[in-house]
């Protein structure tokens, strides 16, 4: 099964890639890997989660936060690739949480990009990663989430 289809199967499309905010490239390809930009959760433009984890939102929505976040970094990996099917691993994420200051669970919000990369990538998806929680960014999101991703040309 390829991957556009086991993205239909899980009802995930991927939207166009988002906008840059500042002066930066959503994704840049380098031999054979791809450098995803920090991808916030947005959808059609408009943020969908903000503020902060642990005061204005719970782990549960900071987890969709995330899985948007990695559904935003998948549509600037295609933009750069073409097809998604060129993935031969995903290599790291990186995972940054306004966090509220007595908020301790960053790693368990992050699970949710994590964890909807092993169910579209399956095996190719188990990555490294960094769960870090911050005090602020960009437009008050929730989260935000960058990705490095091995592709074969």
């Amino acid at each position: 099964m390829n991957i556009e289809q086991r993205l239909n199967n899980l009802g995930i499309t991927i939207p166009e890639v988002a906008k840059p905010l500042a002066a930066y490239v959503p994704a840049l390809k380098a031999g054979e890997f791809v450098y995803i930009s920090g991808q916030l959760p947005l959808r059609e433009g408009k943020l969908v989660y903000s503020g902060k984890l642990g005061r204005d939102l719970s782990v549960e929505e900071g987890q969709r936060a995330a899985e948007i976040c990695l559904i935003n970094c998948l549509a600037a990996l295609k933009s750069c690739i073409g097809s998604l099917d060129k993935v031969e691993r995903i290599v790291k994420i990186t995972g940054y949480v306004q966090s509220a200051d007595d908020f301790y669970e960053q790693p368990q919000v992050i699970n949710g990009a994590s964890l909807l990369l092993e169910k579209i990538f399956g095996e190719k998806g188990i990555h490294a990663r960094a769960a870090v929680g911050v005090n602020a960014l960009p437009l008050n999101a929730a989260c935000e989430v960058e990705m490095v991703v091995q592709v074969r040309e």
